[in-house]
């Protein structure tokens, strides 16, 4: 072999190794380039959505007793009617012959009649009392205006116990579409939409909530529920709810917190206020606020008023565990809630499944009626209106 033979053979050999290491070098890029577009592909949902399968250790059930339910006030005492005094009788003329009548006559018939208005006076003044202490609560202050005191009106039951307080961090501003599947109790299904709204700007909020059945080509709302007002150191604090069903008049539930009380325009009925009351449109969300702050307070049974379009009743919700729903956005882990019905209360049973890797957003709702009907609200999609954590 000679010397340039092999240089030629040396020269080509360099050269299959370059174009080796080179093609190597080109398939290590090509592969980092993939998983680098892989990694930074953008996602369909913000970062804060995107830990919906977080799983929490469930706490530890601690039994407690229920508290007793909250009874209607008493309905406001009507005012009583003032009588009129009987008008004085003038004194008679006596005969010039007889002697004059004594002076005590006259004045002994007119004293009575004089004494009836302030008689009168004073029973309608204990009625406006007693209806006072009736719708506020609050035992009327002593009547100092005679000597004799005013008795006490009676009271038949004692008066509420405070509702336990929780811990609550709300969940940021978001609205939630959802699919509604209704079978009635004869196995008639129906299909439908709905729209959860929940804003807060940290002092004040705004809930909604509207639900409607698809006939054909048309959407009937079936119901549209709105709530107003702030937020205090029980979570949220509503002032007025509002509730529309169907082709019925809109009513609505006022919550006075000056007066302590919650009254309808349904209704003349009125309820003490309680700590920590909600109406229909915020529950979901105080529920999700409570566990938002201390997923221990569901080791014991969730309690809270609520007012809905003319009582106000408890609600007591249990944790049933934890369960993963299939949903448009994919399988969620949540942690479901139930409110069974209470006897002399409400017959339905309402269940509430809240999603921990969502900001503990409601995800599902159903309301199982007592005829056997059943009405299920699943979310299909989930847009923040502002960056939460």
């Amino acid at each position: 072999m000679s010397l340039s033979t092999h240089l030629f053979q040396r020269r080509r050999l360099l050269v299959l190794c370059a174009a080796t290491l080179a093609l190597h070098y080109l398939a290590i890029d090509w592969v980092g380039d993939r998983l680098a577009t892989q990694s930074h592909r953008p996602s369909p949902l913000p970062q804060s959505l995107m830990t919906a399968q977080l799983r929490l250790a469930l706490p530890k059930h601690v039994e407690t007793p229920p508290a007793a339910e909250v009874q209607p006030l008493p309905p406001a005492a009507k005012p009583a009617r003032k009588r009129k005094p009987a008008p004085a009788r003038a004194p008679e003329a006596a005969p010039e012959p007889a002697a004059p009548p004594p002076p005590t006559v006259a004045v002994a018939d007119t004293v009575p009649a004089a004494e009836t208005p302030a008689a009168d006076s004073g029973a309608s003044a204990g009625a406006q009392a007693g209806a006072a202490q009736a719708q506020t609560g609050t035992p009327s202050p002593p009547d100092t205006s005679g000597p004799t005191p005013v008795a006490a009106v009676p009271v038949d039951a004692p008066p509420p116990q405070g509702m336990r307080r929780y811990k609550v961090n709300l969940p940021p501003s978001a609205s939630m579409d959802m699919d509604v599947a209704r079978v009635d109790a004869d196995g008639t299904k129906w299909s439908g939409s709905a729209v959860m709204t929940w804003h807060t700007d940290g002092s004040n909020y705004q809930a909604s909530a509207e639900a409607g059945i698809s006939l054909l080509i048309t959407r009937l709302n079936a119901l549209v529920m709105r709530s107003v007002g702030t937020i205090d150191d029980y979570g949220i604090a509503p002032n007025t709810s509002t509730q529309k069903r169907g082709r019925r008049a809109e009513t609505a539930t006022h919550f006075n917190r000056d007066a302590g009380t919650i009254t309808f325009s349904a209704t003349e009925r009125s309820y003490p206020l309680m700590v920590g009351a909600q109406d229909m449109a915020t529950v979901p969300f105080q529920l999700g606020g409570i566990g938002r702050a201390d997923i221990n307070q569901f080791g014991s049974d969730i309690e809270m008023q609520v007012g809905d379009d003319r009582e106000a009743t408890l609600f007591r919700f249990q944790l049933v565990g934890e369960e993963e729903l299939n949903t448009k956005m994919g399988k969620v882990v949540t942690w479901h809630l139930s409110r069974p019905p209470r006897p002399g209360s409400y017959s339905s049973r309402l269940d509430i499944w809240l999603a921990p890797g969502l900001n503990w957003y409601p995800v599902q709702l159903r309301n199982t009626e007592a005829s056997g009907a059943l009405t299920t609200q699943t979310v299909s999609k989930i847009t923040m209106t502002e960056s939460g954590k």
